[in-house]
């Protein structure tokens, strides 16, 4: 089958298509026909081998995680899905890769996709829309009238994650350039900060949660609009020693993860907020769930541009010049 990968990992990763075999199923997989899959920025820093100590692939390596198809195959042991079943999914940190014409998907990771989604949609979905879930309600546990900032906001996570907090009951606080204000007040976003004209750490205060989107020391400025309790939970880093013990990571990761992780921590101490690394997971359950927010229309998938799927590479570095308005999508079938 064709699929996108990268050969190493480093400067010059050789990404272009190759000829692969199409996955073998385990007992617990299903294989999926994939139509759509969705990009999302850590497809580009998979290859220079950015997470290279706790993303672990078989080189040659499929690039991508979401995913949107048709199941035409299952293993012994699947009882929730059959053949000709439309799903969605993401492969996030399993190993594997959805930018394919075939991909082999764990039942606990899949979901019926929302039958008035269609494929590109769907695929636009899984990592954002799980990101902003497992950040949002697990661990900043955020509640009716809490207040959350979500910088970046026109971008793909935080086009999902202002209307995940919105639908909470949240008061959401963003930063945007001019021409996407409106844009994003349409989202649900409350309190809007034009980047390129202020500085939110000078306009915002009394928030409860920070979701830390944007790199540089963003994160660190942040921590002046926090009220005493709060919590920011971080999609970029640093990377802190609880994540390494959560992944099982040997003491030489653990003791550097904790030393990257030092100063946000020691500040957040001095303010009296918690702050934590989130490495998003797949899941199957939790997909069905934003499904039925999805079959509603409480939450839409915001998609920038789709790309066919012989210019898989010219999408990710599209994806990779920081413009996208939404999702980017490569279209497969």
């Amino acid at each position: 089958m064709k699929a996108l990968t990268f050969k190493r990992y480093g400067k010059s990763p050789d990404i272009g298509f190759s000829n692969v075999d199409r996955p073998t199923l385990q007992p617990d997989e299903l294989l999926v026909q994939v139509h759509a899959a969705g990009v999302n920025p850590i497809d580009n820093m998979v290859p220079v081998g950015t997470f290279k100590p706790v993303l672990h692939f078989k080189l040659p390596a499929i690039l991508g995680s979401d995913l949107a198809g048709v199941v035409v195959e299952i293993g012994s042991r699947v009882t929730r899905f059959k053949p000709g079943d439309e799903v969605f999914a993401s492969l996030f940190d399993l190993g594997k890769g959805s930018i394919a014409e075939f991909a082999a998907v764990p039942e606990s990771a899949a979901a019926l996709k929302p039958p008035k989604l269609d494929f590109v949609q769907a695929a636009s979905v899984p990592m954002v829309a799980l990101t902003s879930w497992q950040a949002l309600k697990e661990r900043i546990k955020l509640r009716h009238g809490q207040k959350v900032f979500i910088p970046a906001g026109s971008g793909g996570i935080g086009t999902f994650a202002i209307q995940l907090a919105h639908q909470l009951g949240a008061k959401v606080g963003t930063t945007v350039s001019t021409g996407n204000v409106e844009f994003v007040r349409g989202l649900g976003a409350d309190e809007i900060v034009d980047y390129k004209k202020q500085e939110f750490e000078k306009l915002l205060r009394g928030y409860d949660a920070v979701l830390g989107t944007v790199r540089g020391d963003a994160i660190e400025k942040s921590l002046d609009i926090l009220k005493p309790g709060s919590r920011i939970v971080s999609l970029i880093g640093p990377l802190d020693a609880a994540f390494a013990k959560a992944k099982k990571l040997n003491f030489f990761l653990t003791f550097v993860f904790g030393l990257m992780s030092r100063k946000i921590r020691k500040l957040s101490r001095k303010k009296g907020v918690d702050y934590a690394f989130l490495f998003v997971r797949p899941d199957g359950q939790q997909l069905a769930e934003i499904a039925e927010l999805l079959k509603t229309e409480r939450i839409r998938p915001v998609i920038d541009k789709v790309f066919p799927f012989d210019q898989a590479k010219e999408a990710l570095d599209y994806l990779a010049l920081g413009r996208a308005k939404g999702k980017v999508v490569i279209k497969i079938k």
